[in-house]
């Protein structure tokens, strides 16, 4: 009895607990050090740089139209918009300023020149940003699939077709690791969606974007072939 009361201490130290709890601990650390691996078993493994990250892919939209780009560049979305975008962002900016101007017409605030100037600025600049955000929003949804895109998809396949025959990179040269890559990514990932809440925008040359980049080469080998057809007069390779 002298000899269990003196270890019950030391044990407690070990663990930091007592009683039921102690011996859950060192059940289960006695359990884990149990299926620890052998040095036997351990032999022939890799070692932990050889390892391959798991890459999980992106939810693909449910949509009639195609998937372009889950995370487009911002240069991407702006080169991208159509004569309407522009429409709806124009007439989105003058909405503010006209609506205050109507508004201090059917009841006026009788806050003086000045101070109606100010305010009527202010909506102008809020217009703005509205209108803007309106504009790339509407371009940003159509390389989601969420509105009709055939000309965005027509655009999309010249663009890195062409870059696929230079041989550079799709989707811009990146300084950065492939791990950081896939964080830019799932940060701004579908944030066009959530853009009348946070306006979240990719400025980041990354390489995970919700397509298979195949069809770029495969159709640039078609066209690189077809111009050594043309050029040579030869037979096209299947």
């Amino acid at each position: 009895m002298a000899d269990q009361e003196e270890t019950k201490p030391v044990l407690k130290e070990k663990t930091g607990l007592s009683g039921w709890a102690h011996r859950k601990a060192v059940g289960y650390n006695a359990a884990k050090e149990d299926m620890s691996p052998t040095p036997d078993q351990l032999k022939g493994t890799k070692a932990p740089e050889e390892y391959q990250r798991l890459v999980v892919p992106s939810k693909l939209p449910d949509s009639e139209y195609p998937l372009i780009d889950n995370d487009p560049h911002f240069k991407r979305v702006v080169g991208y918009m159509r004569p309407s975008d522009a429409l709806v962002g124009a007439g989105m900016a003058g909405l503010t300023p006209f609506s205050l101007a109507l508004m201090e017409r059917v009841s006026p605030s009788y806050a003086g020149a000045g101070g109606y100037k100010s305010v009527l600025r202010v909506s102008w600049m809020v217009g703005l940003v509205a209108g803007g955000m309106m504009a790339y929003t509407r371009s940003n949804l159509r390389f989601y699939g969420h509105s009709e895109n055939a000309r965005e998809v027509e655009m999309d396949m010249r663009e890195m077709v062409t870059k696929a025959k230079k041989g550079l990179p799709l989707y811009g040269e990146s300084t950065m690791t492939e791990y950081m890559q896939g964080v830019a990514a799932r940060n701004s990932r579908y944030s066009g969606l959530f853009m009348f809440a946070m306006p979240w925008f990719n400025f980041v040359n990354h390489n995970q974007h919700g397509v298979d980049t195949a069809k770029y080469y495969q159709q640039a080998e078609r066209e690189l072939e077809a111009e050594r057809v043309d050029r040579e007069g030869g037979a096209v390779l299947s």
